[in-house]
């Protein structure tokens, strides 16, 4: 069958003559038309079905509209920003103390700074995150009547949100069909050959593009999982793992420097 746009990402090196590297393979598909000897063959086998049927068994029901984690676009724009280098349970009981005083932009800002330090305490980096928390709301209320915008451009204008709070808002709290590149995803994609970003910004910008559309929402649960299970930062489970013929097996880095 003939590779729809994005399928690069799904293709079976061995579909294709051994000269052939997978490297050449992936970035045919990305767009390289400078690499000689293509275009791809017709009767070359397209692996998408294996791993969407592999993923789907491993994490199934997810390829979908994703259940809104909260259906307040502020609190979930403060609860991202609160997560930032934070533990789960920790951002959670940072969060749950700042609303139980101030959960508007209003109420926030009628607060000095050092009080909503005081109440974000638990998540980390408390007082940087209350100066921004502080100038996220004034830029919400002058510039957009309160409210959050629902697009990435205009989302990563506000002072603390960055791509990934932003593409995190935008995919469960919006319902858009975004892969949110977090430090697992980054490694993931890197590792495996589907993108080359040095940050996660990078890795982000690469990885929209080649997302099959029909993948856009299980994408990131997918490869968020797999990084979790298999694809661990420095123990990665290669024996086990069901894509280990694609993968290009880039190196995790050095002890004591970032992930790819």
């Amino acid at each position: 069958p003939r590779l729809h746009e994005g399928d690069w990402f799904f293709a079976r090196k061995q579909s294709f003559p051994a000269q052939r590297t997978e490297r050449a393979v992936r970035l045919a598909f990305m767009g390289g038309s400078s690499v000689q000897g293509w275009p791809y063959r017709q009767e070359g086998v397209v692996f998408a079905e294996r791993v969407k049927l592999a993923l789907e068994e491993r994490f199934p029901d997810v390829n979908r509209v994703p259940d809104k984690v909260e259906t307040d676009p502020f609190r979930s724009l403060v609860s991202v920003m609160l997560s930032a280098q934070s533990r789960d349970e920790m951002t959670a009981k940072a969060r749950d103390q700042l609303f139980a005083v101030a959960d508007t932009p209003q109420a926030i800002l009628a607060l000095p700074e050092e009080r909503v330090a005081r109440l974000i305490k638990p998540c980390g980096l408390y007082n940087m995150k209350a100066k921004s928390l502080h100038r996220m709301c004034r830029a919400l209320l002058d510039e957009h009547a309160g409210r959050v915008p629902a697009d990435r451009k205009t989302l990563t204008r506000l002072p603390g949100v960055g791509r990934k709070s932003a593409d995190i808002i935008l995919r469960f709290t919006f319902g858009e069909p975004v892969v949110a590149v977090d430090t697992h995803v980054h490694r993931v994609c890197n590792r495996l050959g589907l993108a080359f970003g040095k940050t996660e910004a990078q890795t982000a910008a690469q990885l929209e593009p080649r997302v099959p559309k029909r993948f856009g929402f299980g994408a990131h649960i997918w490869l968020l999982e797999h990084g979790k299970r298999l694809c661990k930062s420095r123990t990665p489970q290669c024996e086990a793992c069901f894509l280990e013929d694609l993968c290009e097996k880039n190196p995790a880095p050095p002890k004591g420097k970032k992930n790819r």
